[in-house]
């Protein structure tokens, strides 16, 4: 079949099924789960590949989904594709009938898009391939527990995987883009991202008498201050680093000076060979510091993801099927991102390549939101755009294999 003769195939396919996965990922919005909580959302994707004559199988704990199509095995390509299930922790604030319904938990990072698209480009390979033949096959990996670190991607491939994949490729939902467009690069596209935790204790007291003690508030609030900048510098030579603290948490009453104060906050780099020095940077970085603060200090420091790192030849293959896909306009540069995702940990292992997927609609006259915003949605005729996209990469990669 030509590219033009699949592209009409993918049109009736899409015509076919476009509404079926729009109610899809609306359930998965109003029914959000948190990572490693992703029971129903695993069951309704298993489910429905069970509909559709395929045999998927749970990861660990009834969350995560593993699926294959076609005739992965020994000396066969196989290609895989990655989606991630798990929601936020915070409040759907939109108003539509879809909305979440579970109280303090969204998917405000679109992967109710992801876990869609991957499902109906899955359903869309399981028909093709077996009506033309197509040798090789797809796995589907239905991730939980991306927004945790080290992230979810760690249990899917302890659970197989990548097991004789020779490529991997996925897309994460853009809202600067418009739908349609793809924004792709060739080598890091994400930025690496670890934990910290700040503890400091002191001997505490009265506010009449600040100077008789530690004032623990105004310390907190110096280290928050210093110690980014601070590590900053230390960094400066191995490549860029950021560390920002997302909550202080100290004290409780106007006239008391707290004992114990905690500052929690992420470091992030785009270098890998940055990410690897990190914990030492932070550590000589804090002893710089904490010298004359005069409070006791604990870190807690948790490892998170490498940077995301597209592999070049997968990545022009994938430009490649997208423009056959959606037209040659449709592309557009990446840029790197400081955000960290764990689809790192399969790209450690194969090549792949990861894209951004424009989710925002042009027409409807507000400006684009970002990503975990409390009134985050997508236009959902990106869904369509996705499956396009992931059908093709996986088709092509294939057809190239048998010709090698």
């Amino acid at each position: 079949m030509t590219a033009r003769e699949r592209t009409g195939w993918l049109d009736d396919f899409l015509g076919a099924h476009t509404e079926e996965l729009v109610t899809f990922r609306r359930q998965l919005h109003a029914h959000p789960e948190l990572s490693g909580q992703e029971v129903e959302t695993s069951a309704a994707v298993a489910a429905r590949l069970e509909v559709a004559g395929l045999e998927p199988r749970l990861i660990t704990n009834g969350v995560g989904v593993l699926c294959d199509i076609g005739s992965p095995g020994p000396g066969t390509p196989v290609v895989a594709l990655r989606a991630d299930l798990d929601a936020l922790a915070m409040d759907d604030e939109k108003d539509v009938h879809y909305a979440s319904q579970v109280p303090g938990v969204a998917h405000a990072c679109g992967h109710d898009v992801h876990t869609t698209v991957v499902l109906g480009a899955g359903l869309a390979l399981a028909r093709y391939m077996g009506e033309h033949g197509v040798v090789g096959g797809v796995r589907l990996v239905f991730e939980s527990a991306e927004e945790t670190v080290p992230g979810g991607a760690l249990d899917a491939i302890d659970a197989g995987a990548l097991e004789g994949v020779s490529a991997v490729y996925g897309l994460h939902c853009d809202p600067k883009l418009d739908t349609g467009r793809l924004g792709t690069r060739v080598g890091p596209i994400s930025s690496a991202a670890d934990m910290v935790r700040v503890e400091l204790s002191g001997p505490g007291g009265h506010t009449a008498r600040p100077h008789e003690t530690v004032d623990l508030v105004t310390v907190a609030s110096r280290l928050a201050l210093e110690l980014p900048e601070e590590v900053r510098d230390r960094a400066a030579r191995l490549g860029t680093v950021s560390l920002v603290f997302g909550a202080l948490r100290t004290g409780a009453a106007a006239n008391v000076i707290p004992t114990h104060a905690e500052l929690l906050g992420s470091i992030r780099t785009p270098e890998r060979q940055a990410w690897n020095a990190l914990p030492e940077i932070l550590k000589d970085a804090l002893a710089a510091v904490e010298a004359d603060l005069g409070v006791r200090v604990t870190v807690d420091y948790t490892r998170g993801v490498p940077p995301v790192v597209n592999d070049e030849e997968a990545t022009r293959r994938l430009e490649r099927s997208a423009r056959t896909a959606l037209g040659s306009g449709a592309l557009v540069d990446a840029p790197q991102s400081a955000g960290g995702d764990d689809f790192s940990w399969y790209l450690e292992q194969v090549p792949g390549s990861y894209a951004r997927l424009g989710v925002n609609d042009p027409g409807d006259g507000r400006d684009a939101l970002d990503l975990h915003a409390g009134n985050f949605d997508v236009d959902e005729g990106a869904i369509g755009v996705g499956i396009r996209v992931l059908t093709a990469v996986a088709l092509d990669t294939l057809a190239d294999a048998a010709q090698t």
